[in-house]
């Protein structure tokens, strides 16, 4: 590596870490959604365990950061920088993906997940992990028991943080599968048939044990016709693999041709040089578990209820696509390569100057409207009538950011509470400061 490409790397760093912070900062709520709710209230409330629509990890991992003396809020803040820390540091001190893993982190949607009150903020490092260890078992540098050791322990850890996960542990089985005869096959057979285990074994003693009917629940065949998910599948692939911006127009307008546009554009780069280059075999696996992640994301859609697929559910998936991306990329441009993460960044600082809202500001108003209400020290509802109407969750949200020990209900009947508060009820006492673009 040459000083002007180091100097390059390490700039990239910096600015991506001050975007990392103005991201969430800039914005009226700290990049919180509905589910930050439940994970910042599941983490307050631990060891309890709130519910089983999330594993442990990510609430864990904010309850130790509050341990010394942060609030849920910002824990989960620290969290989400820390990931992409030792992303760069672990990628460097082994050099493995280090060129392609700093571009990555600078990309606007993964800067975007790592300032995120969510937990692919901290799946990311693990799938990071599992693919470094994957590595090392393809090129023969650990085998035997100490390889299924370490290769299942990755794909465990990553089921606890996201059930997502699973589609991980199916792409390592078909690939082992698929690669009969390689040496390293039937290391890949075994981790991931002890991974599957796990997830079994974790379905019946604590999922069961504290929610018996989740899964009959959670699933219900037909849930989704294909009219309405093969267009939200290519919509959501579009924008994840627009390195500038990953968000679309949800009123529509010629705005989303151009976004919709440039992520197809790349789609189509990647596809001709991953038909057009020689890979190795790590490359294959990346790419192979990928693949598989998005299309399981896609047909799960089928009988189990999630959001939209977009980039921030599809990213523990297009990680290791953009990782053989950029791999290309960098064989091809060398050093020019690093001009897509940085016009990356300049879109992102673009985007967010322009819809900026003030967090901090926001912070206060509520913290005193919790104290002149005499509210900061009880258990608190959200009177929400549709969780889909933005403009009207997002008090509630921003209130968690605040009070961690805070849940949405859906009753009518809960706003005669004075611990249920409701959009109506906070902004007669207050005024929030709110951007145009939401």
């Amino acid at each position: 590596m040459n000083f002007k490409e180091k100097n390059i790397q390490i700039s990239m760093v910096i600015i991506t870490l001050v975007m990392t912070i103005l991201r969430f900062l800039l914005n009226e709520k700290g990049r919180v959604n509905p589910d930050s709710i439940r994970y910042m209230r599941f983490a307050h409330v631990l060891p309890e365990i709130d519910n089983t629509i999330t594993p442990l990890g990510y609430p864990f991992s904010i309850k130790i950061f509050t341990c010394f003396g942060t609030d849920e809020f910002w824990a989960s803040k620290i969290v989400g920088i820390l990931a992409f820390l030792f992303i760069i540091f672990f990628a460097w001190k082994k050099k493995f993906f280090f060129k392609e893993s700093v571009l990555i982190s600078a990309i606007f949607s993964f800067l975007s997940i790592f300032s995120f009150t969510m937990s692919e903020a901290l799946i990311l490092p693990f799938v990071f992990l599992f693919f470094y260890c994957s590595h090392q078992i393809i090129t023969g540098k650990i085998s035997g028991r100490k390889a299924v050791f370490y290769l299942s322990l990755s794909l465990i850890a990553m089921y606890n943080i996201r059930y997502s996960a699973l589609f991980f542990v199916g792409g390592t089985v078909l690939f082992g599968l698929l690669f009969w005869k390689r040496n390293y096959a039937k290391t890949f057979i075994i981790s991931a048939s002890l991974g599957m285990a796990f997830i079994v074994g974790y379905k019946f003693l604590f999922i069961d044990y504290f929610n018996s009917n989740y899964i009959n629940e959670a699933l219900e065949i037909g849930l989704n016709p294909t009219s309405k998910l093969v267009p939200e599948f290519f919509q959501g692939l579009a924008t994840s693999f627009n390195p500038f911006i990953h968000i679309a127009d949800p009123g529509g307008g010629k705005i989303n041709i151009a976004i919709y546009g440039i992520g197809a554009v790349n789609i189509l780069v990647m596809l001709y040089l991953f038909f057009t280059k020689k890979h190795s075999e790590t490359d294959n696996f990346l790419l192979f578990t990928g693949v598989c992640g998005i299309i399981c994301s896609y047909f799960i859609q089928y009988f189990y209820w999630i959001t939209p697929l977009d980039y921030r559910l599809l990213a523990p998936f297009s990680y290791p696509i953009w990782l053989v991306y950029f791999k290309k990329l960098f064989e091809i441009l060398n050093v020019k390569t690093y001009a897509l993460g940085f016009l990356s960044l300049i879109s992102g600082g673009l985007f967010t100057w322009l819809s900026k809202g003030d967090y901090l500001e926001n912070r206060k108003e509520i913290t005193r409207f919790l104290k002149q209400e005499k509210l900061e020290n009880t258990k608190l509802l959200f009177y929400v009538k549709d969780i889909e109407n933005l403009d009207e969750v997002q008090i509630g949200e921003l209130i968690s950011t605040v009070k961690s020990d805070i849940d949405l209900t859906f009753k009518a009947e809960d706003t005669l509470k004075k611990t249920t508060l409701t959009q109506h009820k906070v902004l007669e006492k207050i005024k929030l400061r709110k951007n145009k673009f939401q």
